[in-house]
C-alpha cells in the first residue's frame, strides 16, 4: 500500500486556511489502491463490530461508528507518518501532538440527515483563545457522490461558543441558520485526505445509494486535550516495536501481548435518532 508522490502543498496557506474555515483537505495524498484496501479493512472490521455489544456505535439511522485496533488498518502507519498529516499536525497542535483515536463512520442506505453538530464541546482555549487543540483527519473509501449522503459542513464555525447548546454540542434548531447558509458539500475521491476541527459544525445527509460510504477517522490532540480518556487504542508489543520513531513518539496506545476487542466509549448523544431532513 504505497503512498501517491505527486501531491503538493503550501504549509503554511493550509495552516491559515484551517484557522480561518476549520476544515482543509490534500487531493491524492494516497493512491485509489490504498484507498480501496483501506476500504477492505473497514468493511471487514465494520462485520464483525456489528455482532458484538458496544463494537460498533449509532450515529443515526442506517449510520454506524466503529473504533478499530491500529493494527486492524494496514494503512495505519504509512497515514501518521505522511508528511501532510505530520506537518498539519506539527503546526496547529505543536511539537508534542498526540494520536488518540482510529476509527470510521459508515453510513448505508436509509441513513438520514444527522443534526448539526461538533463532536464535543469546545474547550475555553478555542471559544475564547481561538486555537484549536483537536484535528479529526478524514479518508474516504469510495468516490462520494451526490446519492451517498456526502459531508456536510459549516465552514468558520468551530469558534462558535458552543456552551448554550445542547450537551454543548448540538445547537437548537432555531439557531440552524447559520450553519445552513455555510453549507459546503464534500466530494473527496479515494486517496484525498481531509482535516478538520472537531469542533466545526457539520453533519451526515440523507444516504440513497446501495453503496455504502465509509470514511476512516483519525483523532489527534495537542498535549493537555484530554481526548484519550475517550478512547482505549492497543497495540502488540512487536507491532508497536517495528514502528517508525516519529509513529512511537505520537502514538497514545496500550501495549499488550493480546488484543482484545474493544467496547467504545465515546458515544455522543443525540445522533442516534437522527434529524429531519431541512
Amino acid at each position: 500500500m504505497t503512498t501517491q508522490p505527486s501531491f503538493k502543498y503550501d504549509i503554511a496557506s493550509q495552516v491559515a486556511q484551517l484557522a480561518e474555515d476549520g476544515i482543509i483537505g490534500l487531493k491524492g495524498a494516497f493512491s485509489p489502491e490504498w484507498a480501496d484496501h483501506m476500504r477492505e479493512d473497514m468493511m471487514t472490521a465494520f462485520w464483525s463490530a456489528i455482532q458484538r455489544p458496544g463494537g460498533a456505535v449509532g450515529r443515526g439511522p442506517r449510520r454506524w461508528y466503529v473504533e478499530i485496533h491500529p493494527q486492524a488498518f494496514g494503512g495505519f502507519v504509512g497515514l501518521i507518518v505522511h508528511p501532510w498529516v505530520v506537518d498539519v499536525c506539527t503546526r496547529v497542535l505543536g511539537s508534542d501532538y498526540q494520536i488518540v483515536e482510529i476509527g470510521f463512520d459508515v453510513p448505508f442506505q436509509g441513513a438520514k440527515y444527522q443534526p448539526w453538530h461538533r463532536d464535543f464541546p469546545s474547550p475555553v482555549d478555542t471559544y475564547r483563545d481561538r486555537r484549536i487543540t483537536s484535528l479529526a483527519f478524514n479518508l474516504t473509501g469510495v468516490d462520494v457522490t451526490e446519492d451517498m449522503g456526502p459531508f456536510e459542513v459549516a465552514p468558520g464555525t468551530q469558534y462558535d461558543d458552543g456552551r448554550e447548546w445542547k450537551h454543548a454540542m448540538f445547537p437548537d434548531k432555531s439557531l440552524w441558520g447559520r450553519f445552513q447558509e455555510r453549507a459546503t458539500r464534500k466530494y473527496p475521491r479515494r486517496g484525498d485526505i481531509s482535516c478538520r476541527s472537531a469542533l466545526t459544525v457539520h453533519r451526515g445527509t440523507e444516504h440513497q445509494s446501495p453503496i455504502a460510504r465509509p470514511v476512516m477517522v483519525l483523532g489527534v490532540d495537542a498535549p493537555g486535550a484530554g481526548h484519550a480518556e475517550l478512547h482505549d487504542m492497543m497495540v502488540t508489543r512487536d507491532w508497536y516495536d517495528a514502528l517508525p520513531d516519529i509513529a512511537r513518539k505520537h502514538l497514545v496506545c496500550r501495549v499488550v501481548n493480546e488484543l482484545v476487542p474493544i467496547s467504545q466509549k465515546h458515544d455522543i448523544e443525540g445522533l442516534v435518532m437522527g434529524a429531519d431532513p431541512t
